[in-house]
């Protein structure tokens, strides 16, 4: 307990160093078209994110080595790229490099190519696919908070993986909260942030697939994927490029369209996910037939839930138009 108050105040004291330093750098984040903000605000604050990570590096006598060396290389790039934006075909290669040497720590190897490739193309679209859900207050560091929070009540029983690089990163989005979870931000996680926290996302997530034979843990990132997924379908099927900057998201159009404020819209993503979590916390341990049916069911229920929320914001649009 003792050392959860250090790294607590350790984290304080660097984000209050961070927030001057940034400010004197001009590591701000300007509002565009697309965002959700309407002034000028800190980036990159998700580098407590990575700090924690390479605390409990050290203080466990350098643990998950090669997932590290991950975190930290894309951590790096990202940091760069809240400064100055680099392009997609610099940061790809990096961000494959990080999840290949995350597979490498669980234990996959080339010869694993049947699993390796598809699980490669399937870690890089998740860490985007989170990045591009960091758009509104709070919405990252709750989030995150949940999800780990599910894998830690299961790491507890099973004990795949050490309890603290999931106690450290639950500490370092408390601390990163307190800037972050208001009505005007004091800061945003950045590239850094969410990127080092999808890539510790999804090495235990995997880790956990492998080890517990538990496809069902996916779903603890269920309303993430669901939003994600299901706006690329609505944005195919009214042509727009799904590599164009915009504003579609569910969680977008419930504060641009319905006027709900950004830490409710927040909480509301939390409790969903939260109660799915007390779902495969009961279910893990089940055969894979009914995990399968499981995972199922849950994205037929978040999938009709997007199409309901969506016509209702759609129509509510259309009144205000008119």
């Amino acid at each position: 307990m003792i050392d959860y108050i250090l790294i607590f105040i350790v984290l304080t004291l660097v984000s209050i160093v961070y927030l001057k330093l940034a400010d004197k750098l001009n590591i701000i984040d300007k509002p565009n078209h697309r965002s959700s903000h309407t002034s000028p605000t800190i980036r990159g604050g998700g580098i407590l994110f990575f700090l924690v990570i390479l605390i409990f590096f050290v203080s466990s006598r350098f643990q998950y080595p090669y997932f590290v060396l991950g975190v930290s290389l894309i951590a790096i790039v990202s940091f760069v790229d809240d400064i100055i934006t680099l392009s997609s075909s610099f940061r790809l290669p990096f961000q494959f490099l990080a999840i290949a040497l995350c597979l490498y720590q669980i234990g996959y190897s080339p010869n694993d190519f049947l699993v390796l490739i598809p699980l490669l193309i399937v870690g890089v679209g998740f860490i985007n696919i989170y990045n591009f859900m960091d758009g509104i207050n709070g919405i990252t560091g709750l989030y995150s908070i949940a999800s780990l929070l599910g894998i830690l009540f299961i790491n507890i029983r099973e004990n795949i993986v050490d309890n603290n690089l999931i106690v450290y990163s639950l500490i370092s989005l408390v601390v990163f909260g307190l800037y972050n979870f208001r009505k005007k931000a004091r800061m945003f996680a950045g590239d850094i942030g969410s990127i080092s926290i999808a890539v510790l996302l999804f090495f235990i997530g995997v880790y956990f697939i492998k080890e517990l034979k538990a496809p069902v843990i996916i779903l603890l990132v269920a309303v993430y994927g669901a939003d994600t997924i299901l706006t690329m379908i609505y944005r195919k099927s009214i042509g727009e490029s799904l590599i164009q900057a915009h504003r579609l998201h569910i969680y977008q159009k419930m504060v641009h369209t319905l006027n709900l404020s950004h830490l409710k819209v927040s909480t509301i993503y939390v409790l969903i996910q939260m109660v799915i979590n007390s779902i495969v916390y009961y279910t893990y341990d089940l055969k894979l037939l009914y995990q399968c049916f499981i995972i199922i069911i849950i994205s037929v229920v978040l999938a009709f839930s997007y199409y309901i929320t969506f016509k209702s914001i759609e129509k509510k649009k259309k009144f205000l138009i008119k």
